[in-house]
């Protein structure tokens, strides 16, 4: 039956979305070279989709995800080696 549920974000720039996501938090690049308004990255068997939306406001736009993790300091860690901004 359902196995899964891949979420499909929107994005404004697809190198900054690329990068944080890859570079930063340790997903792995997908694909999409094909079409330059998205792109997909998956790690640990979780895809994430993204969709171009240049006009986007983070400060207007509600969507969310969350994700599960059965080994959050170790991904905590991870989040502050990387030097990614979690607590504001």
């Amino acid at each position: 039956m359902l196995t899964a549920i891949i979420p499909k974000l929107p994005m404004r720039d697809r190198i900054l979305t690329h990068d944080y996501y890859v570079n930063k938090l340790g997903f792995g690049y997908i694909g999409s070279d094909d079409f330059e308004q998205y792109l997909i990255v998956e790690r640990d068997n979780l895809q994430i989709h993204f969709f171009e939306f240049k006009t986007l406001d983070p400060k207007e736009n509600y969507g969310q995800i969350y994700i599960r993790t059965n080994k959050i300091d170790e991904l905590y860690k991870s989040m502050l080696d990387n030097n990614i901004e979690i607590h504001l």
